[in-house]
């Protein structure tokens, strides 16, 4: 079992480096732009990508030409910007540098995996067996559930806060893009 575990860290490092490589491009060419988002535009963002990935699952068509796996790459990406946000606040003008943007973007990366490997390891690599569109279906739900602690205003009585969903939401993409990787 231990070289599973090990072959799934390696896997998720990948698909973390490959997303690591398209934020960097994408913060040349944009800046930090998403340092605007507010929480809700954000929950959207992601609700977006989401429900284009489950409505390309159902149709097995995609008009746009662009397949699952890229929407994935964007949720967990977008998963780290919502990390990021939670921890700065939205701001009216762009004030973060690449080095600064890229230095988190690190460090919610490394939080990701290490929450992987903790629960990968009680789990004994279950999201193995799991279907893709399972992955679809609980990001789905971790959005609905960012929503509706939005719309409490975080005033939950037991449930986790929106950061853990979106390490989940990050999680569940990761295994997703390994998944397509490997059909």
């Amino acid at each position: 079992m231990a070289k599973d575990l090990q072959h799934t860290e390696e896997q998720f490092k990948g698909v973390m480096a490959e997303c690591r490589a398209l934020f960097e491009k994408k913060l040349h060419d944009y800046g930090a732009s998403w340092r605007i988002l507010r929480p809700s535009s954000l929950t959207d963002q992601l609700f977006i990508k989401a429900k284009r990935i489950r409505s390309l699952e159902i149709k097995k068509v995609s008009r746009v030409g662009e397949g699952i796996r890229p929407e994935f790459i964007a949720l967990i990406n977008y998963g780290i910007v919502g990390l990021i946000q939670l921890a700065r606040d939205y701001v009216d003008e762009v004030d973060m540098e690449p080095e600064e943007a890229m230095s988190l973007y690190d460090h919610y990366a490394g939080d990701a995996l290490e929450l992987m490997l903790r629960k990968n390891h009680d789990y004994d690599e279950a999201w193995r067996s799991m279907r893709v569109s399972s992955y679809t279906d609980f990001i789905l739900t971790k959005i609905q559930r960012i929503k509706e602690i939005e719309d409490i205003q975080g005033a939950t009585l037991v449930s986790e806060g929106i950061d853990a969903n979106y390490m989940d939401i990050i999680n569940y993409a990761v295994f997703g893009a390994i998944k397509l990787s490997e059909q």
